[in-house]
Formats: structure tokens, C-alpha cells, sequence
């Protein structure tokens, strides 16, 4: 559609879809498609550089991370097989050591985005491609998804926030699971466990799927939708009365916005609301 825009970064593509209204869906395509999108040292701060810019713009209503399709046909598709091993390899532990603070804010990018993010996982998302995918609000997944965290097996830990995530996810006991024994699982066995909340049939089927639910999702109030996010994701560790002040405070900050005065008068007038 020639009114998608796109801007390329180092390693990832920023697509702006139009949505509901005059917000867009933003898509984070990881584009490293040679290297099956590890993420290298220029790659990591592509991301960083990205997701402020999202965070800033106030007409976006959902974002999409999702991976090129690979360049020959029949290879296999990657989301992201984590870190780029062949350059850590010719890494000093010193310059190991200083990119720690730069990649932990390249794991938490998508994560902190105040609207909600969608992760639409074809191929192989291992590593820190997987932690990349378990700091998105929402995964969808296709039969061709494989999940892994494989650190253990190379002498380290999963370190994009994998230990954290994950557990919230899936509970204590299939964390371990995975984590211990390095193995990986097919899109069947991920959706048995609960670590993917939307599987769709056929292969490189998610993108299509993820974007069509952030579609849907642009279509509600966005300070409506940006506040429930910040509710959920900073109660969801709280006592549950804090949870609920928590949730006291982003009702007051919606419920005396403009998106509920349009939101309510459209319903009486029985038409779509537009959103200010």
C-alpha cells in the first residue's frame, strides 16, 4: 500500500501503517534476514533508537515487531536467533562487559512502550530472540514458531530478561524446564504451555495476524488503552489493594479525558467515536 511509510535503521525496518481514526500501527521489522536477524552490537542500538521515537508519537495506537521473510525461498524463517555469537566471539571480556548496560536497555525497549506491543513470531526466535518476543504484551504465533532458550548449552544465562519473563509467563516449574535443559519447543508445545497468547494456522502467518489485531486494537480510545496498560503491567506484581490504587489512579486519568467525552457521546449518537 503506498501509504505505508518506512524508515531503515541498522538492521531493522520502521514500517507506519494507517489505523481507525488518525493513529497509525507501527511495525518493528527486524530485517537482518543473512544472519537469520542476530542481533549484533548495531542491530541492539537500531532497537534502542527506535522505540523512543515510538514512545514520543502520540498517534501510535499498537505496535507489531516482526521479522523479514528470508531472501531465498525455502530457507527457513527466523524471528531473531538472539545475540550474534560469531561477534561476541571476538569480544574481550572487557568489551563483553561494557556492552551489558547498552543490550539490557535493547532487551527492555519494547517492553517499556507505553502502548501495547505485539510480537509476531515465525521461525526460530531463540535466545535473546525469544526474550525479545517475551517482552512484547502479546505473542502470536504460527505452526512454524520454535521457541528456545539455549543459553545454558553455551555457557551462560538467558540474559535479556529471559529468567524473569518467562516465569510470569509460563509458572516456575516449565521456566525451569526450558531453561535447564536448553531445548527447544515447536508453536504446539509453546501454546500448551501458555507462552503464546494467539497461534494461527500455516507458516509466516503471524505477521498478517498480529497486524490485524493491532488494528482492531487501534480502534479503542488510545488514552484509554495506554492507561489499562500501565495499570496491568504496574500492578501485576502489587498487593491487591495497591493493584487496585494503581488502577483508581488510570481510571481517574482516563475517565476525565476527552477520549471519554467522544467515546460516550458517540455510543448515545450511535456512531464510531474519533478519537482527539
Amino acid at each position: 500500500m503506498s501509504d505505508i511509510t518506512e524508515k531503515d535503521y541498522n538492521g531493522v525496518l520502521l514500517r507506519r501503517h494507517p489505523a481507525s481514526g488518525n493513529g497509525v500501527v507501527a511495525e518493528i521489522v527486524l530485517n537482518r534476514v543473512g544472519a537469520m536477524n542476530a542481533i549484533s552490537t548495531g542491530m541492539a542500538a537500531a532497537i534502542r533508537d527506535v522505540a523512543p521515537e515510538l514512545a514520543e508519537d502520540p498517534t501510535v495506537r499498537a505496535v507489531v515487531v516482526s521479522s523479514a521473510p528470508p531472501a531465498v525461498e525455502g530457507k527457513n524463517h527466523a524471528f531473531c536467533v538472539g545475540v550474534d555469537l560469531k561477534e561476541r566471539n571476538e569480544m574481550s571480556d572487557a568489551e563483553l562487559v561494557a556492552t551489558r548496560p547498552a543490550f539490557r536497555r535493547t532487551w527492555g525497549a519494547f517492553g517499556s512502550l507505553p502502548m501495547p506491543v505485539i510480537a509476531a513470531v515465525s521461525g526460530y526466535a531463540l535466545g535473546g530472540g525469544c526474550e525479545l518476543a517475551l517482552g512484547c504484551d502479546l505473542i502470536v504465533a504460527d505452526d512454524g514458531a520454535v521457541f528456545g532458550l539455549p543459553e545454558v548449552s553455551v555457557g551462560v544465562i538467558p540474559g535479556g530478561g529471559g529468567t524473569q519473563t518467562l516465569v510470569r509467563r509460563v509458572g516456575m516449574n516449565r521456566a525451569a524446564d526450558l531453561i535447564f535443559t536448553a531445548r527447544r519447543i515447536d508453536a504446539d508445545e509453546a501454546d500448551r504451555f501458555g507462552m503464546v497468547d494467539r497461534r494461527v494456522p500455516g507458516t509466516s502467518t503471524a505477521r498478517a495476524a498480529a497486524l490485524e489485531l493491532a488494528q482492531q486494537i487501534a480502534k479503542n480510545s488510545p488514552i484509554g488503552v495506554r492507561n489499562a496498560k500501565h495499570a496491568l503491567k504496574t500492578g501485576a506484581d502489587l498487593p491487591l489493594a495497591a493493584g487496585l490504587d494503581v488502577e483508581d489512579g488510570a481510571w481517574r486519568a482516563t475517565a476525565f479525558s476527552a477520549d471519554r467525552a467522544e467515546g460516550v457521546r458517540a455510543f448515545v449518537e450511535k456512531r464510531s467515536p474519533v478519537w482527539p
